[in-house]
């Protein structure tokens, strides 16, 4: 090959690898853009997905604390009712006994 040619396929060849250089660089830019769009679309699900958890965390204790005070509702409705009930039935003692003292005490003054 005679040397102008020579130097006409180098000048063709280095232009040929400064485009495939700059395509290169071009896809690498778009392939780490791709990635920080995908990185930035993962940090927000799993935001997402962390609020949502504990959203239902937070429903869950509030189910737990509503289930444990009716309990205690329930435990003191019934204790309640046992000591309306044993009120109930020295009643008729407790008017039996003032009852008897009154009386002693209006013949002690007679």
């Amino acid at each position: 090959m005679p040397r102008p040619e020579v130097l006409d396929r180098i000048k063709e060849t280095e232009e040929e690898a400064d485009e495939i250089v700059a395509e290169a660089e071009q896809e690498a830019d778009a392939t780490i853009s791709e990635a920080r769009e995908e990185a930035e679309e993962i940090r927000q699900q799993a935001r997402e997905e962390a609020e949502e958890m504990a959203q239902q965390r937070l429903e869950d204790a509030r189910e737990e604390i509503e289930a444990e005070r009716e309990e205690i509702l329930a435990a003191g409705d019934e204790e309640r009712e046992e000591l309306e009930d044993q009120a109930a039935q020295h009643r008729d003692e407790v008017i039996e006994h003032v009852t008897d003292l009154f009386e002693e005490a209006v013949h002690a003054q007679t």
